[in-house]
């Protein structure tokens, strides 16, 4: 079972993020579950949410205290960032990973995400284009399956989710060139 944190700001997406992931997974024939994790709910409070990934069911229902993957939407919040990773986090930031100085053994990559979502979508929103670089880095889920559960998830948003789907496949190939 391959599992995920996902650190953002309260009405940053993490949840979504989380949801998004886990309908790719279940489209790509995975079982596949998304939960998130927070306290007083308010704008700006760290938020994580969590999703599993598995080739059979998933019958646990905990926490996540020691993920595979991670994934930090606002660099911020990397200080805060103590959770054991296994295999590798990526970080929203134009930053090298050394100056994000995260403690962990497992790969850190920095994908500029912001940077794209505002080139493409005019606005900030990294929740959804961050898993272009999950896809690509990962290997867990396909674009494909990543394209068609954001169209899902969004329903009839229309250019809402042509921008998103075109920010994911940028940071997608930002993200294989670290590979």
């Amino acid at each position: 079972m391959k599992q995920v944190i996902i650190l953002g700001r309260g009405g940053q997406g993490a949840v979504t993020s989380s949801q998004i992931l886990a309908i790719a997974a279940y489209s790509d024939g995975k079982y596949s579950q998304a939960f998130p994790n927070f306290g007083v709910e308010r704008t700006g409070a760290p938020v994580r949410s969590y999703a599993r990934i598995d080739n059979k069911k998933i019958t646990l229902r905990e926490q996540v205290t020691e993920a595979d993957y991670a994934m930090i939407l606002d660099p911020t919040l990397s200080r805060f960032f103590n959770e054991k990773v296994n295999t590798l986090v990526i970080v929203n930031s134009n930053k090298s990973p050394k100056e994000m100085c995260i403690a962990t053994t497992a790969k850190v990559v920095c994908v500029d995400v912001t940077g794209v979502a505002m080139k493409i979508i005019g606005k900030p929103f990294v929740n959804i284009a961050i898993l272009g670089a999950f896809a690509a880095l990962s290997e867990e889920i396909t674009i494909k399956s990543l394209e068609s559960a954001i169209t899902k998830q969004m329903g009839s948003k229309g250019p809402a989710v042509e921008k998103n789907i075109l920010a994911v496949r940028e940071v997608y190939e930002l993200a294989k060139k670290q590979k």
